[in-house]
């Protein structure tokens, strides 16, 4: 009993795997992204004693659909940054980054070796942070995010859309596709007090 309880709670921290009638086995090691704060993925991966390396699949200027245009507050025809990364752990792929950029307020992003420095502490250092909006969904693998991160098409995975203001301008529209089976997102906040009805008294 003892023995099964212990492996229960391993199970529940996903440090073990159980499967049925086969047995269970140690659990493939999970990267956890902050979901409430933006960090540089090098830094988290760095934090963790790993190696972190970037491949830089696309880095150009275009002119993106009307709805993106729409969220920088642009007219049709006007011409964004983009980028693609591919970002690895231990020579794993972990993150497939596309990233439009304001160039307002970056005008030098397409002339940075982003293999040395990431798009994310480049734009924090020269656009500085006003608002951050997270969108987390969940979503199957299309071709393109199957080929880059080593995947099956189909399989599950995390997709966290960011949209950074600075300058009181959008700054970075940045999409961000994780393996399910190899990230995690989490936060942790201190609950505003003066948001939270009391309890009413009882009548």
């Amino acid at each position: 009993m003892t023995v099964n309880r212990a492996m229960r709670e391993l199970a529940n921290e996903n440090l073990v795997r159980r499967v049925p009638g086969v047995g269970t086995f140690v659990a493939e090691p999970v990267a956890i992204g902050e979901l409430l704060e933006i960090h540089n993925i090098a830094d988290e991966i760095a934090a963790r004693g790993h190696t972190h390396r970037a491949v830089v699949v696309s880095l150009i200027a275009t002119s993106p659909a009307p709805p993106i245009l729409a969220a920088f507050d642009l007219p049709a025809g006007a011409r964004l940054f983009h980028s693609v990364l591919i970002h690895h752990e231990n020579d794993v792929p972990i993150q497939l980054e596309q990233r439009y950029v304001n160039p307002a307020l970056a005008p030098l992003y397409l002339g940075q070796d982003f293999t040395r420095v990431t798009p994310n502490a480049y734009l924090t250092r020269v656009a500085p942070i006003q608002q951050v909006e997270h969108v987390v969904r969940a979503i199957a693998a299309d071709s393109n995010a199957a080929l880059q991160l080593r995947l099956k098409p189909g399989a599950p995975c995390l997709a966290l859309t960011r949209r950074t203001w600075s300058a009181n301008a959008l700054a970075a529209l940045t999409e961000l596709i994780h393996p399910g089976d190899r990230f995690a997102l989490s936060g942790r906040f201190t609950p505003d007090r003066t948001q939270i009805n009391p309890e009413k008294p009882a009548t």
